[in-house]
């Protein structure tokens, strides 16, 4: 009895050596217009090197429907789309397994395409994980809370680009005004120089007492030389 127990201990332990676990990821929810293309995404974390086995599948269960349905299948490097399910004409594998990535795009999508995708992915020996879901919400118009929340959005950036533009014509402006009264004050000093030198200039012209003494002292000083 202990011997059997035994082998059977050494048997699970050997499975469970060579099967790790494996974690799907895809999106929580996804929204689409009737008419429009939506892509659902699928990859997988694993601690092995992708393996040329890898497998995807996806399985699609319908709003009000108890049971889903197999849709799309990836093996052996060939991927398998359903030939008589609701997306038969609609469905394409967009993913690369060699990057891990899964992914399905749904075409022309409408109303009644509304549901719960699930995505299940295989990296042998890593096989052991759970699938993940993700679920479609199609609408004929662009929901209310979503058109706030876009409007909100687009609003807030016209207005930070105009409160840009604002504040940059405003700086030119105020460097321009102060260029402009630095180079008045400049201008205004020198003239008043001038203008004042060519009074002087003036005065001593006009006036003859000065004129009188500047011929005097011209004479003393000619005098001098003489002297000398």
């Amino acid at each position: 009895m202990l011997s059997v127990l035994a082998l059977t201990s050494v048997v699970l332990l050997g499975i469970a050596s060579q099967t790790t676990a494996i974690v799907v990821y895809t999106s929580w929810e996804r929204h689409a217009l009737v008419g429009t293309d939506v892509r659902l995404s699928c990859s997988f974390f694993s601690w092995k090197w992708t393996s040329p086995d890898v497998t995807f599948s996806w399985h699609y269960r319908s709003d009000g429907a108890r049971d889903s349905i197999a849709i799309f299948h990836y093996t052996g490097g060939v991927p398998y789309v359903d030939n008589k399910g609701p997306f038969r004409d609609r469905l394409e594998f967009v993913g690369n397994p060699s990057r891990r990535d899964g992914s399905i795009l749904i075409k022309n999508v409408d109303i009644a395409d509304n549901g719960t995708f699930t995505c299940d992915a295989k990296n042998p020996p890593d096989i052991a994980g759970s699938p993940s879901n993700v679920r479609l919400l199609v609408f004929e118009n662009v929901p209310v809370q979503a058109g706030v929340i876009t409007g909100a959005i687009i609003g807030v950036v016209l207005g930070l680009l105009i409160l840009i533009v604002a504040i940059y014509y405003l700086m030119r402006f105020l460097v321009a005004k102060r260029v402009f009264s630095l180079s008045m004050s400049k201008h205004g000093k020198k003239g008043k120089g001038k203008e004042g030198s060519q009074q002087k200039q003036a005065l001593a012209v006009t006036d003859p007492a000065k004129l009188k003494a500047a011929a005097s002292e011209k004479k003393k000083q000619e005098s001098r030389r003489e002297k000398k």
